[in-house]
């Protein structure tokens, strides 16, 4: 089957039941997910549908997978984030530098893969990390407060963005759940959003770690430019073309 035999059945499949999973198209048309999610891509952009976590439904639907709580969304891709994570350690400052570790769980995968034996100041706003981070007595760790967000466990609001503003961060790694030309990088929350914004602005290097399955998707609330990117650190699923388009804008595209 071609690809446009292929993406003319998904359209077709999505507008006769209202929403299909990636992993049930992966099975249907016995192709790999990362080909599903570039059909997707694809669909949406001509307005066949609409991509949501997990697959897709009508244009216009009120998303039914909804965010996924991070219980969920470590069992989601999970090889991929742990090679980013360990990928993404070369990006470490040198030691008295500091670290931003954005909450996630491929950035949760990066500071379990933090050597023990560097001497940095470490920073999250994120419970999970925060626990991980603790035993590093090499390192100083700086944990933010705020509001807690059960469905992240990590702080938001305006206390929590007053903080991130009074800093200067030398290496900030970033998650998103959207990464996309005309968006920017993305995620459904405005609270989220708007801790991620202040990230990216007060860090020297951002660093976004994001598993491909998130490349070429726009979520509700943008909050950095592509422009505002020093690397990407992901994985082989990535389209070419679409790493070749990030290269192009200065951003150094990792593959873990």
């Amino acid at each position: 089957m071609y690809a446009e035999e292929r993406q003319q059945a998904i359209a077709d499949q999505v507008r006769a039941n209202g929403r299909a999973s990636v992993a049930a198209l992966a099975t249907l048309f016995d192709v790999t997910s990362e080909t599903v999610r570039r059909d997707l891509a694809t669909l949406e952009r001509a307005g066949h549908l609409q991509r949501v976590h997990g697959g897709a439904v009508r244009p216009g639907s009120t998303p039914v997978f909804g965010e996924l709580g991070i219980d969920e969304r470590q069992m989601t891709h999970t090889h991929e984030k742990v090679a980013i994570g360990r990928a993404a350690i070369r990006f470490l400052p040198p030691d008295g530098g500091s670290v931003f570790f954005d909450a996630g769980t491929t950035t949760f995968q990066a500071a379990l893969a933090l050597p023990r034996d560097r001497r940095l100041t470490l920073i999250t706003h994120s419970i999970p990390i925060a626990a991980a981070l603790a035993g590093h007595h090499s390192s100083g760790l700086h944990v933010l407060g705020g509001r807690v967000r059960g469905l992240t466990q990590a702080t938001v609001g305006s206390e929590t963005v007053a903080a991130l503003e009074r800093l200067r961060i030398s290496t900030a790694f970033v998650g998103a759940n959207g990464i996309s030309e005309s968006h920017g990088l993305s995620t459904p929350d405005p609270d989220e959003a708007a801790i991620k914004a202040a990230i990216v602005r007060v860090a020297n290097r951002v660093v976004v770690l994001s598993d491909s399955s998130k490349i070429d998707r726009e979520d509700l609330s943008s909050f950095a430019d592509l422009a505002d990117i020093d690397v990407l650190v992901t994985d082989a699923g990535i389209d070419p073309a679409t790493s070749a388009a990030l290269s192009v804008r200065g951003i150094d595209v990792v593959i873990a």
